[in-house]
């Protein structure tokens, strides 16, 4: 308060002297043609410095170049001159006409002023209000909401400082300000204490903190239909009357905008968590199958050789020997593909980058399946001349892994799957290609899916599940998820296309080492 009134006397005192000189100038140029001038014209020129007056410094640089105005017409043009006496009948007329007619311009363009002011101030209470609506249809989150918020009503209501005020727990805390930082004291008394109620329309306070000046604050209550929002407090602000009635306005749009998005961010929350779940379901029923199976082969097979009372040959031990450590490899693979998608839910996954060599990182997948897979079951066709790949080792291994157990689920016996690689811009694209059943075009985007249960029936216990959405480690659904999301946390892409003649191919591409 004490800045718009140190303001309102800088602007009257510059309208007062700009009036005194003007009338200066004017009445010296006069005094010159006083011979030629007649009592009008000069009444006439001398109302101009009382307009200046009136637009540049209000009613009271107005009313000082009226006196002033009335002093000069009757000191230096009314005869006799160089006195305050008026002398004939016709001079005290024209003296008259002149402080009446000069008085009422002054009223009214002090009035066209106010007018104008208040028309801007009107325009611009139009303007934040226009821009608080306009927070109500954008998809802002809080965090960038409420800084808003306060900065458009700090301009609104030309405060010192707005804060903010929102519940947390048993107690409102403050949120965003904007303006000078508010004093302990300050914050002490715009906040009410947990327990006690604050009005809903405008209420005015007054703060007094030591070693400072008296301040002024409007609070605000934010309320929605049913609960309470916030708080607002406008430190040195005092309203009249009809700029309470705005500041409702301003708090009816703001608790609504304030709302709406915490209620988005509830919904997302929400959101989030239903599809959490869904894909905990869905893994949990995508792998209990897969297991099973191996769990129960093992035991089957341990039972077997553990029995004194059967009779087990030399090539039927070493068989069953042979499923527990395939299986026992399975159960590791499903295993790692477990924990590789806790880390991906987890948003813990790194990627370490390094240069790889394509034909190393193939033949290395390649291996890791060769005890289990037939001689001359993969074929791989790769360029002699390939860039290096810029990527994660143990990632990038991971996903060709689960490509090549993926085609040979679904290869057909006697039938080769096939790896080929090739350049592409700046990035190395490798496929994998089976010759099995393929998969339909709407199954393209779900074979990177996992696989949940198909039926509502509960006793169907393995239901049917797409090509390709199960992945080596027995159909579990989480092989081809996680290369997809190892691959796209690379920057890579990875897709899934059939083939002519029946088959289906996956492949992925990843960028070529930086050095290439």
């Amino acid at each position: 308060m004490l800045s718009i009134a140190t303001s309102r006397l800088r602007l009257s005192l510059k309208g007062i002297a700009i009036a005194l000189l003007l009338m200066a100038g004017l009445g010296a140029i006069m005094f010159a043609l006083r011979g030629h001038l007649s009592d009008a014209t000069v009444a006439l020129v001398l109302v101009v410095p009382v307009v200046v007056g009136v637009v540049l410094g209000g009613v009271w640089a107005g009313t000082v170049a009226v006196l002033t105005g009335f002093l000069l017409y009757d000191f230096v043009f009314i005869p006799p001159y160089y006195t305050l006496t008026v002398g004939t009948a016709h001079n005290w007329v024209a003296l008259v006409v002149y402080v009446v007619v000069v008085s009422l311009v002054a009223r009214v363009v002090h009035r066209l002023r106010i007018a104008e002011g208040e028309a801007k101030s009107r325009e611009a209470d139009a303007e934040h209000l226009l821009e608080l609506s306009e927070l109500l249809i954008e998809d802002r989150p809080l965090a960038d909401l409420l800084p808003l918020v306060v900065s458009i009503l700090r301009d609104a209501f030309d405060s010192e400082s707005v804060v903010l005020l929102l519940p947390h727990e048993d107690r409102l805390e403050v949120v965003a300000t904007s303006g000078r930082e508010l004093t302990a004291s300050e914050l002490r008394r715009v906040s009410p204490e947990p327990g006690m109620t604050a009005s809903l329309t405008p209420s005015t306070a007054v703060l007094t903190d030591v070693g400072s000046s008296i301040a002024e604050t409007e609070t605000i209550v934010l309320s929605a239909p049913g609960r309470p929002i916030g708080l607002i407090g406008l430190v040195g602000t005092r309203l009249p009357p009809h700029r309470r009635a705005l500041a409702g306005a301003f708090a009816n749009h703001i608790a609504i905008a304030i709302e709406r998005t915490q209620l988005q961010e509830q919904a997302l929350r929400m959101s989030v968590l239903e599809e959490v779940d869904r894909l905990r379901s869905a893994l949990l029923g995508a792998v209990s199958h897969d297991l099973r199976t191996p769990l129960a082969t093992i035991k089957a097979s341990a039972s077997a050789l553990l029995d004194a009372d059967t009779a087990i040959g030399q090539e039927e031990e070493r068989e069953l020997l042979g499923l527990i450590d395939e299986q026992s490899d399975r159960l590791a693979r499903l295993v790692t593909n477990l924990l590789d998608m806790s880390r991906i839910e987890a948003g813990s996954l790194v990627v370490e980058l390094q240069p790889l060599d394509v034909h190393e990182i193939i033949d290395e997948a390649v291996a890791a399946l060769r005890p289990h897979v037939a001689e001359g079951r993969v074929a791989v066709r790769v360029p002699e001349s390939l860039p290096s790949l810029g990527a994660d080792h143990v990632l990038v291994g991971q996903v060709l892994v689960n490509l090549l157990e993926n085609a040979l689920r679904y290869a057909p016996p006697g039938t080769a799957v096939e790896v080929t690689a090739r350049a592409q811009n700046s990035s190395v694209e490798i496929t994998v290609r089976d010759h099995g059943p393929g998969f339909a075009d709407n199954d393209r985007v779900r074979i990177f899916g996992l696989a949940g249960p198909t039926s509502d029936d509960p006793t169907e216990r393995n239901p049917p599940r797409p090509r390709g959405a199960t992945s080596s480690t027995g159909g579990s659904g989480v092989g081809l998820a996680i290369a997809k999301a190892f691959v796209e946390a690379h920057g890579g892409r990875i897709w899934a296309e059939a083939v002519g003649g029946g088959g289906a191919r996956v492949g992925f591409s990843l960028p070529a080492a930086a050095d290439e």
